[in-house]
């Protein structure tokens, strides 16, 4: 006999029956699956990053997983972030964070409002010069000639000033900049606002989900931009997180990624998994403030238009 359960949504009442009841059973154990996909390697990724001096501790890295947190040792965060090679690697990514998402939402956010109005003569010509690169990049060789012509090689810029501007963002930014009613705008036009106070005194203030849900996929791409910190900077001293990393996990130049002498207190796989942990903090502490605009942002841009 099927069962029958009434809830209530928003006053209205909702009758769930047993097929409902299957589905939900089987969506709560897919997520369950999907959790437990991505816990084990992150768990395991901390407690190998825990791992005590060999001569304290023999054991496999499972065993490792199921250690007492009093048995842990900080040797490798302590060997990390005591190394001035680390430590300047990671500023060194940091002001790349900072200074390319301000460049990015600097140049992003006026191209994205220019064409959003559609009163701009010409605008599906700019629209269409947008989109031909877009679809039809020009190259790395290109590309590698003009950052090296105009002297951004061996410079922190040369990492994101090539790609301060994303058409994706860009397009994204645009259809909610559309989404918002034409009135308001016509309405301060007719106050005697110029487009640039439209866009500082009203756009922005009402773009505040989308310009921070852009600003973040823009911090992410910067912070985990390695290609272009490969190809671009020679300089040691001005070596960013991702390209210190690789050589960590890879174990290649371990001299010149960090000294001989900082790997005596802490297993080598230690140190690796410390080292991508640490490189994952700023992301993990950042997403929560802009959780409450990413979802919203994303949507309404995608959507809106």
């Amino acid at each position: 006999m099927k069962t029958e359960k009434n809830i209530k949504v928003k006053g209205a009442a909702v009758r769930i029956t047993g097929s409902d009841r299957i589905y939900f059973v089987i969506i709560n154990i897919f997520l369950l699956f999907i959790l437990v996909v991505v816990a084990i390697p992150l768990w395991s990724t901390i407690t190998l990053s825990m791992r005590p001096p060999v001569g304290d501790f023999s054991g496999t890295n499972l065993q490792m997983m199921f250690k007492a947190p009093w048995e842990w040792s900080f040797a490798a965060y302590r060997t990390l972030l005591g190394n001035d090679g680390f430590l300047r690697a990671f500023m060194n990514s940091f002001q790349i964070l900072a200074f390319g998402v301000i460049v990015a939402l600097f140049f992003t956010i006026p191209m994205a409002y220019a064409l959003s109005v559609k009163t701009l003569p010409g605008r599906k010509l700019f629209s269409l010069m947008v989109l031909i690169p877009y679809l039809f990049q020009v190259g790395l060789i290109p590309t590698y000639l003009v950052v090296v012509g105009v002297g951004l090689s061996n410079t922190l810029a040369s990492v994101y000033l090539p790609v301060a501007i994303s058409v994706y963002n860009l397009l994204i930014m645009r259809k909610f900049f559309e989404g918002i009613p034409d009135e308001l705008k016509e309405s301060a036009r007719i106050d005697g606002a110029s487009e640039f106070r439209v866009l500082i005194m009203l756009i922005i203030p009402l773009s505040k989900p989308i310009i921070m849900t852009v600003g973040l996929f823009y911090g992410v791409a910067f912070w985990n931009n390695f290609f272009n910190a490969m190809l671009y900077i020679h300089d040691d001293t001005l070596l960013v997180l991702p390209v210190l990393l690789r050589n960590i996990l890879l174990g290649a130049a371990m001299s010149e990624a960090l000294e001989v002498g900082a790997f005596a207190d802490a297993p080598l796989e230690a140190i690796r998994a410390a080292s991508v942990f640490l490189a994952a903090v700023p992301m993990v502490i950042a997403y929560p403030f802009i959780q409450k605009y990413f979802t919203k942002g994303t949507l309404i841009g995608s959507v809106k238009g």
